[in-house]
């Protein structure tokens, strides 16, 4: 409900219809937010001459033919992340984003190192770092696995597609900095592979990895290690270190600061962010500023989507096939 208050915050906007899973939830939501109408089929609310954009909250399993079906309704899009299910359904989406022009199209983007990205960046482009030799990414719970928790969508893959954890948030994170990878090697393990389902009471199948270790070449030079859990208890804190020939960076997930060194040092600094380039969440402010034609969006476009699902994708493929995948894919099939 992040995208609903933000919304309502910017003058002009209005909500004027809301369709979720049950009749129930969507009149629990209309209630809270004071939304006139609802909807019991999405089809409607997309098709309704009442509204000229969309938000779409959903899981990933619908957010390719909604897009579709609301650009070609002629509606500006928001969508959530993860964008697709796999990279074959981004494409889908970009093109069709790309049949029409003249509509505004976002993917809702990952929320980490908003607030760093720019000095991050600049002190890249100062050459802080020297050469970028290598990259560790980790995003872990921290927490023990419990194997009596209910699945989650997010560990089915009819609903949640080929994503897995958080990895999608981290390599967007990290695409912002560095740029994508050219080549991906990975390896996933399922520790759990059923879990009871809520609805019915009956153990299902786990289909989505609990824990996955990647290896990629990022297009820069640089070599990346990525690790992504949710079994790994009291692991470190999560984050991204870059390593250079002349320093060290490292952004920590938990206190959202950044950390640095250089040659000569013997330990990290914490680098202050200047608040002319401290970051934060605008992410309905770039979309109704960009159908209102004040700013182009950047965070985050559908081209950038598809290439965190491109390597969505390059991930599941090696770790199936045991052989590295390049980038970007040439079949999506």
């Amino acid at each position: 409900v992040r995208h609903i208050p933000g919304l309502q915050a910017i003058e002009g906007v209005e909500i004027v219809s809301v369709c979720n899973r049950s009749r129930e939830s969507s009149q629990r939501v209309a209630d809270e937010f004071h939304i006139p109408k609802i909807y019991e089929d999405w089809r409607e609310l997309v098709a309704a001459d009442d509204t000229n954009a969309i938000v779409i909250g959903t899981w990933p399993y619908m957010h390719c033919e909604v897009t579709c079906a609301a650009l070609d309704a002629g509606k500006h899009v928001m969508c959530e992340a993860r964008m697709a299910r796999n990279a074959a359904e981004a494409h889908t989406m970009l093109r069709k984003a790309q049949e029409h022009p003249e509509l505004v199209t976002q993917i809702v983007p990952s929320p980490f190192t908003l607030r760093v990205d720019q000095t991050v960046k600049d002190l890249l482009a100062d050459g802080y770092l020297g050469d970028l030799y290598a990259i560790t990414v980790r995003g872990v719970s921290g927490e023990f696995a419990d194997p009596d928790a209910p699945i989650h969508w997010r560990q089915r893959q009819d609903l949640s597609g080929l994503n897995i954890l958080s990895m999608g948030i981290w390599y967007e994170a990290l695409m912002r900095w560095v740029g994508p990878a050219s080549r991906v090697f990975a390896q996933t393990r399922i520790l759990i592979p059923q879990r009871r389902d809520p609805a019915t009471g009956a153990m299902v199948a786990v289909d989505v990895p609990d824990h996955v270790d990647i290896i990629a070449q990022m297009e820069i030079g640089a070599q990346a290690t990525l690790t992504f859990s949710a079994v790994c208890g009291l692991a470190p804190d999560s984050g991204i270190w870059l390593f250079g020939s002349q320093g060290t960076l490292y952004y920590e997930r938990s206190t959202d600061k950044l950390w640095g060194a250089q040659k000569g040092d013997t330990e990290l600094q914490e680098i202050s962010i200047a608040p002319e380039k401290a970051g934060r969440w605008r992410v309905e402010e770039e979309f109704v500023g960009a159908i209102r034609g004040q700013e182009p969006i950047r965070l985050t476009t559908f081209a950038d989507g598809v290439k965190y699902m491109e390597f969505t994708e390059a991930v599941h493929r090696s770790a199936r096939s045991g052989q590295m995948v390049s980038l970007p894919l040439t079949d999506l099939s």
